[in-house]
């Protein structure tokens, strides 16, 4: 059945979600079995490390380039006809948001999108922070704290009425973000192959990646045969998680992209951690924990509303098609995350060990 054929029969909104359930199940099953973790990776760096977190980190966001620049280049789809790219974004947005996200990121340990993942395991903990950061990210879309994000993202906004392309921006050739992505993927297979990372993590580190490409790849050619205007999206966790909270909420909410995507994620990692023997009840440590989960998961909400977009958001999905923010966003996380892990789990560690 080809794309007409499956828009005629089910629609063009629920096909929206068929893609973005096809999406999350392929990132939920990549990102569980590759442990693929930004705040992981943070800290690993914070401390003076660079390696197997870092390595496939660097290995995801490597191949989402390699894969999305690609398919650019094939004309299977046009970066500059996505949403993030075609409005302006915020620099202000981007490093408050960044670095708000960081450090949520850091308390919460683990990023919206590794809570899951995590939550699909049966981490509890996982779940509580997770709709913690829906809630917090719905308020600041359309609720109680969307005039401060709005007050705050209009501090420093892109000229032209439109996103950076760095590319462009930078005089590269078309073909620069794949050279890069090629370069990052080397240096990456080289950190993995020091420590040692197995084969078949680093496929499914590079799963990550890919999936944010078939993202932008289904919604793009989902947008060439729809009647109605197709926003061209791909993974992210902020504004899903607040769309697909308000789905189950609200019984005139639509189906889209977003819809399917959360769903897809939780299933996909619930089956790769079924299958591996993984999946495992796990609760708060304690109260002081529990605390910490519940602030990062809210700086993650709102941080990662004003920043433009979450961990994979920003800085995989955006950053995969050199959108200017995107790439200050990511830049943020990690000072935020490294900020927060010295001043806080390392100081704490130190005075436990004193």
């Amino acid at each position: 059945m080809d794309l007409v054929s499956l828009v005629e029969r089910i629609g063009e909104a629920p096909t929206a979600a068929l893609f973005g359930l096809i999406t999350g199940i392929t990132f939920g099953v990549a990102a569980q079995r590759s442990r693929f973790c930004l705040r992981a990776a943070t800290v690993e760096f914070a401390r003076g490390r660079m390696e197997d977190k870092v390595a496939v980190w660097l290995l995801t966001f490597s191949t989402a380039l390699v894969w999305v620049q690609a398919a650019q280049l094939m004309g299977l789809m046009n970066g500059a006809d996505a949403r993030m790219m075609a409005v302006p974004g915020s620099w202000s947005g981007a490093i408050i948001g960044g670095l708000m996200f960081g450090a949520g990121m850091v308390l919460a340990r683990g990023c919206s999108g590794r809570l899951l993942v995590l939550a699909a395991t049966g981490n509890l903990r996982s779940v509580v922070s997770g709709l913690i950061f829906a809630v917090v990210a719905q308020m600041s879309l359309s609720g109680l704290l969307s005039p401060l994000r709005d007050k705050l993202a209009a501090l420093w906004i892109t000229e032209g009425g439109r996103n950076m392309n760095l590319l462009t921006t930078f005089g590269l050739p078309e073909y620069g973000g794949l050279v890069l992505g090629l370069i990052c993927a080397v240096f990456a297979l080289v950190l993995a192959r020091r420590h040692r990372i197995g084969a078949a993590r680093l496929v499914f580190a590079s799963g990550v990646g890919f999936a944010v490409a078939l993202g932008w790849v289904l919604t793009y050619a989902l947008s060439q045969v729809a009647f109605e205007p197709v926003q061209i999206e791909s993974a992210t966790f902020t504004g899903p998680s607040a769309h697909t909270l308000m789905f189950f909420l609200d019984r005139n909410a639509v189906l889209e992209f977003d819809v399917g995507l959360v769903p897809g994620v939780f299933i996909g990692a619930m089956i790769a951690a079924a299958l591996a023997g993984e999946m495992k009840i796990q609760a708060f440590d304690g109260p002081v924990t529990m605390r910490k989960a519940m602030i990062g998961a809210a700086l993650m909400g709102f941080g990662g509303m004003l920043a433009g977009g979450c961990a994979i958001g920003a800085g995989v999905t955006g950053g995969s098609i050199f959108v200017g923010t995107a790439w200050a966003a990511l830049f943020f996380m990690w000072v935020g995350a490294m900020a927060t892990d010295f001043l806080i789990d390392q100081r704490t560690a130190s005075a436990r060990a004193a």
